[in-house]
């Protein structure tokens, strides 16, 4: 069930150094929303407090709100644990268990969760390896291991695995940087597919990628050395790319800078 991100005033920091500052934007449910911006501004930071995954630095803290649905993710009630299998990940390199079998790699988070019975683990694997337009490549070697397959094969293999727990909301950070074009392509299509079912939330440095895959992009940037990153402006990407209000925008996306 897709959900609806809303972020307010959200500042984070690592220890004394504030990373982030006073970012608020809001991402709809179903929809591909894209961060963009020159390296160290904050995009990445951003999107891995969206799941509280920069919780695994030591000293990384926010103040702000982060809603899923209007509930707030940073509530002290709130389990991280529970927040990060609903709100998914897929990270810039390929992380699939790579001496595990393909199969095992796509259901290893419900075997964590306790689930054991083979014929459900079996027909969850199938539906996330179609989901992540995988499972025709692979259907006949789900037991070799996931370190076998090609580098796109693999990122999709990841997309399965964060698919097959049904989360709410998939993150994914530059999910084809480290990617062929070809299989550029097959991910920006299957991210077309899974807006269908999810709310996707993707950082990239391609700008020609966000322009292609998302709804809505975001434009982040810093103020200048040693100053947080901000959220410029944020709007349907084809206003963004076409007539942005900022003028910062306009100079990032135009190549005066970044």
């Amino acid at each position: 069930m897709a959900k609806r991100i809303d972020v307010k005033d959200l500042n984070i920091f690592y220890g004394k150094f504030h990373a982030v500052d006073g970012v608020t934007l809001a991402v709809p449910p179903r929809s591909v929303t894209a961060f963009i911006g020159p390296s160290g501004c904050g995009k990445s930071t951003v999107l891995r407090s969206l799941n509280r995954m920069h919780e695994v630095t030591p000293g990384a803290r926010v103040e702000g709100k982060v809603l899923l649905d209007g509930e707030d993710i940073y509530a002290s009630s709130v389990d991280p644990v529970e927040v990060r299998r609903t709100i998914g990940m897929v990270f810039q390199r390929p992380n699939p268990f790579p001496t595990m079998s393909i199969r095992d790699n796509v259901v290893a988070g419900l075997k964590l969760a306790g689930v054991s019975n083979r014929k459900q683990l079996n027909e969850v694997a199938e539906r996330s390896l179609r989901g992540a337009n995988l499972w025709a490549e692979v259907k006949d070697r789900l037991d070799k291991p996931g370190g076998s397959l090609s580098g796109g094969q693999q990122q999709r293999l990841c997309i399965a695995r964060a698919i097959a727990v049904q989360p709410d909301v998939l993150l994914m950070d530059e999910p084809c940087s480290a990617l062929d074009p070809i299989s550029t392509l097959a991910i920006e299509d299957l991210i077309g597919e899974l807006k269908k079912d999810f709310t996707i939330v993707i950082v990239t440095h391609n700008m020609q990628q966000a322009a292609r895959v998302s709804d809505q992009t975001a434009f982040f940037n810093l103020a200048g050395v040693g100053q947080p990153g901000k959220l410029v402006e944020i709007d349907d990407t084809e206003k963004i790319f076409s007539n942005p209000n900022q003028q910062a925008t306009e100079d990032y996306i135009s190549g005066r800078f970044g």
